[in-house]
């Protein structure tokens, strides 16, 4: 009966030994998560929800600007924050998975009426920059002199801001960019460019609770399981047909960043 009572009490005890139920935040960040028709879409949602389901855990997704997801993780109001990178500072209040769920690669947009030359940050001088408020970059982009930083309330309203000449040029990661481009119509007059500001991984960053760096772990392994199987494979050529209606650019150049 000892036996028996001490077996009970560590399963009770294991966090990941009955279905749990997490509040996960992100922002609107299409092709990776997004809100259509009433529900969380997109390839990260998708490869997370799956790995989370094999878990045993449920999930509550809300999607919220940038800087209130960091917050609210922060603050212990939420159990994670998915497509994170990994930065230092954030190691006191959050547990990342060794595994990554997908890669970025941020460029810079303009509009196709007023064409600027751009090989390198420096090419940037006396221009004006449309960011995302809550993101970290780089010393070499965040406290350069050469040129202007203006943040916008969300990545559509920096689109709509260089169709009004409002600012030269915006940076956003290419996929999320393409995929605005389309939505809003504006493939056609908004261009591409080949300077890469920067490449990194995105990882669901967990909340210190008790149990979630055991979490971290565990969905680490599970992940690396997922995507040697066919179903992740899937998940990823889907979304990949649809990003090959904008072509390619060609020539990179990489500079630091992170989410």
């Amino acid at each position: 009966m000892s036996r028996l009572l001490c077996t009970l009490l560590l399963v009770c005890l294991s966090p990941l030994a009955h279905a749990e139920r997490l509040r996960l935040v992100s922002d609107d960040w299409a092709p990776y998560i997004y809100w259509q028709d009433g529900q969380p879409k997109g390839i990260d949602y998708e490869v997370a929800s799956e790995v989370l389901k094999r878990l045993g855990i449920d999930v509550d997704w809300q999607l919220m600007p940038w800087k209130r997801c960091l917050a609210v993780v922060q603050q212990g109001l939420a159990d994670g924050v998915m497509d994170i990178f990994r930065v230092d500072s954030r190691k006191p209040f959050m547990f990342y998975p060794d595994e990554p769920l997908s890669d970025v690669e941020f460029v810079l947009f303009q509009n196709n009426a007023k064409p600027h030359a751009i090989e390198r940050l420096e090419d940037l001088t006396g221009l004006t920059v449309g960011t995302s408020p809550g993101y970290t970059y780089s010393p070499a982009f965040s406290d350069s002199s050469l040129f202007r930083r203006e943040a916008a309330p969300t990545h559509e309203a920096n689109f709509g801001k260089l169709m009004l000449g409002r600012i030269d040029l915006l940076v956003i990661d290419r996929r999320a960019g393409r995929q605005l481009l389309r939505q809003l119509g504006l493939e056609q007059q908004v261009q591409e460019l080949p300077l890469v500001i920067s490449r990194h991984a995105q990882y669901l960053g967990l909340a210190h609770k008790p149990g979630r760096e055991q979490l971290a772990r565990a969905f680490a392994d599970e992940l690396r399981r997922f995507k040697q199987e066919p179903a992740y494979a899937a998940i990823a050529a889907r979304y990949e047909r649809a990003m090959r209606t904008i072509p390619d650019t060609v020539e990179q150049h990489e500079h630091s960043r992170a989410r």
